[in-house]
């Protein structure tokens, strides 16, 4: 099966995270960034860790040098698509991130098309609010998170306000939004 264009692969995630991240609230601070077009989205030709690791620490590098971009989505299209490896990636990246004292500073939000909360079963809805159509890994600014969780009320509620929603959605919903985000990645 051919490999998805760069343009393509934008376009699936951005519909994705329009239609449900923003769509659902999953993020309440996401929408500011959509809209600013301030979310740098990386695709990333990387089929091994060792190499998206690289990508990861030059998407850091950017965030960095260029305060206009706010956060970046390192897509792996090409990589990763048996979640255990994809976490095996998430394991390396979060301690390399450590090892570059880059905690604090910048965090990681994880997510992948078979995302599947420890101890839940594989089609509960809510493994939803982290699925997505490509592996990738959210790059943000610490700074920027706290300062936007300073205007919600229970930030700690904020996941199992999330949990609690697709639940209540469906399945269903969700899958037709993934599946739609295919649709629309054409050139």
């Amino acid at each position: 099966m051919p490999q998805p264009s760069n343009t393509s692969v934008i376009k699936a995630t951005r519909y994705w995270l329009e239609h449900t991240v923003i769509g659902f609230n999953f993020c309440p601070f996401a929408k500011r960034e959509f809209v600013r077009q301030s979310i740098r989205y990386w695709v990333s030709e990387a089929d091994e860790i060792e190499t998206a690791l690289e990508d990861l620490m030059a998407a850091v590098a950017e965030l960095e040098k260029d305060s206009s971009i706010e956060t970046t989505l390192l897509i792996l299209p090409q990589g990763f698509a048996d979640f255990e490896d994809y976490l095996d990636l998430l394991d390396m990246a979060n301690e390399l991130m450590a090892m570059q004292e880059l905690e604090g500073i910048f965090q990681l939000a994880s997510f992948h098309p078979d995302y599947c909360f420890d101890g839940q079963s594989k089609n509960d809805p809510a493994n939803y609010t982290n699925r997505s159509p490509y592996p990738m890994l959210h790059l943000l600014r610490e700074a920027s998170i706290e300062k936007a969780l300073e205007f919600v009320d229970d930030p700690d509620a904020i996941p199992e306000r999330n949990v609690e929603f697709a639940r209540q959605k469906g399945i269903d919903v969700f899958k037709a939004i993934l599946s739609d985000s295919f649709s629309n990645e054409v050139d």
